[in-house]
């Protein structure tokens, strides 16, 4: 690149980290907000949800075992 006239040919620093354009840094922005919404909604849900899958199963494990443990007596019928 030719120097300018009347000058040393160096490119001051601040107009080599200005943006190239009006639209630079959109697609950052589209990544800031993807990790946003990714941090407060998506994994809180997933481990909520999950957490309830894991309950859910548990639950209906633990109740089948005690339904065949304690076949036959009078308080099983007071569960149904």
């Amino acid at each position: 690149m030719p120097a300018p006239e009347g000058g040393t040919g160096a490119v001051p620093r601040a107009q080599k980290l200005a943006p190239t354009g009006a639209s630079g840094d959109n697609g950052a922005m589209f990544e800031v907000v993807a990790i946003i919404v990714v941090l407060v909604i998506a994994i809180p849900v997933g481990v909520l949800m999950s957490g309830a899958v894991a309950a859910a199963l548990l639950g209906g494990l633990v109740k089948a075992d005690v339904d065949h443990t304690h076949a036959g007596s009078e308080l099983l019928e007071t569960n149904r």
